[in-house]
């Protein structure tokens, strides 16, 4: 089956070309002929110029690839194998929002034929693909699953901004719903994929897997924040513990932060959904969401505790934020805690300007219906330094103390910055 796609007699679509879609399709197009798909249409237009605004890809990736980008939905019914990496949010109530996985569904479904493979690798709860996507598929397209066209899951490890760790060498778990769509995804994905190919005994224990390497990586962070709430407490450094903990050979060291982003601060309510579904009420898994996603108000109570202690009046005092992406170097600013952390801040009738040499000002704007400052001004009463691109690493004291020229305050929420906590009139802190 493969020599077909090899030939390019079928073809492969790649449906949403965001962080995840775009460098998967461009891995498969060095090799196969695909079909790009997205709904939005200045989407398209961008990369049929060879411009990706999420800086995930460069021009160079483009080059030897054998791409059609569309936003007509038609044109995926020239593809035989159709992966779906479209996102997968939650709403204001914490609950999963299947809405773009159950269009991106219908979209498919629309156009899928016999001999067909559908190939989900939006995160998602374990048991979504079989329970609530495959019965879309069924009935928009009247086939029969597993005997007309076949599925499987295989989710996504893109790690956004790690130009090291690619698509294409990271080890690539896959499921499919039988043993010979296994086999054949497997062969497809292991043909791009150098790192090699884990295959997951089901789509279900794919899913599972997914789902709770970003929970576990949670879980740890959210251990380090609750750390860092007693320490303050006890005026001991929590990143000077983490260092001498980290002199004993199995201490693993995570660090305590904002947790946003798409996938860790969004995905534990997948799992918490579906547990609930069947009768589990967790508490581990909430107990640490709830810890992280307090943060920003720890943070923000401690600037204005710092601003009485400095003298500073709050209500009208002017503070810079320093980074509002959810992660340094990368300009993706969905679900980032910074926000949470300027709107805290906004509700003591704080000024807050925001600088991001990464973030793209419209999708600020539009998301958050907050503006960038072009370029740092001066008179500040206090700066947090809350994303450490790398453009903010070639910044020293005296960068800082020019900003506020009396009793300055920095508060370094990653750690960054090697600063005694107090000197020369200088109030610093850091998580």
């Amino acid at each position: 089956m493969l020599s077909s796609f090899e030939s390019k007699e079928k073809l492969i679509s790649v449906i949403g070309l965001g962080y995840v879609g775009l460098p998967l399709a461009l891995a498969f197009a060095k090799k196969y002929k695909v079909i790009g798909f997205d709904i939005n249409t200045n989407r398209i237009d961008e990369l049929r110029k060879e411009i990706d605004s999420t800086s995930e890809v460069t021009a160079s990736d483009f080059k030897d690839s054998d791409i059609e980008f569309t936003s007509d939905a038609l044109e995926l019914a020239k593809a035989h194998f159709h992966i779906i990496t479209v996102p997968t949010p939650v709403d204001k109530y914490k609950t999963p929002d299947l809405s773009y996985l159950i269009g991106a569904s219908k979209l498919v479904g629309a156009i899928l034929k016999v001999g067909d493979y559908v190939i989900y690798e939006s995160t998602v709860y374990p048991g979504c693909t079989e329970e609530d996507c495959i019965p879309i598929l069924e009935s928009t397209s009247n086939l029969t699953f597993n005997k007309d066209f076949k599925v499987g899951y295989s989710p996504e490890r893109i790690n956004p901004g790690d130009k090291l760790k690619t698509v294409t060498n990271i080890l690539k778990i896959v499921s499919g719903s039988d043993e010979l769509a296994l086999g054949f995804i497997a062969e497809l994905y292991g043909s791009i994929i150098t790192a090699g190919i884990y295959k997951a005994e089901s789509i279900k224990i794919a899913e599972a897997a997914k789902v709770i390497e970003n929970i576990q990586r949670d879980l740890n962070i959210s251990l380090m924040n609750e750390l860092a709430l007693i320490f303050d407490r006890m005026d001991i450094d929590t990143l000077s513990v983490i260092e001498a903990a980290k002199s004993k050979w199995n201490f693993l060291p995570f660090y305590p932060g904002l947790v946003g982003g798409h996938c860790i601060g969004v995905d534990p309510y997948y799992l918490l959904y579906k547990s609930k579904k069947i009768g589990y009420d967790p508490e581990v898994i909430l107990s640490g969401r709830r810890v992280n996603d307090k943060m920003a108000h720890f943070i923000a109570n401690k600037l204005i505790t710092s601003l009485i202690k400095s003298d500073k009046k709050v209500s009208g005092a002017k503070v810079l934020v320093m980074g509002i992406t959810f992660k340094e170097d990368v300009s993706d600013v969905r679900n980032t805690k910074v926000v949470d952390l300027i709107r805290e801040l906004s509700e003591y009738n704080i000024r807050v300007e925001i600088y991001d040499p990464v973030a793209n000002e419209d999708e600020v704007q539009l998301a958050y219906s907050l503006s960038l400052i072009k370029t740092i001004g001066v008179n500040y009463d206090a700066c947090i330094l809350a994303v450490n691109h790398l453009e903010f690493a070639e910044y020293d004291l005296s960068f800082y103390t020019k900003l506020m020229p009396e009793r300055p305050i920095i508060f370094d929420i990653k750690g960054s910055l090697e600063l005694e906590k107090e000197s020369n009139d200088l109030m610093y802190w850091r998580l």
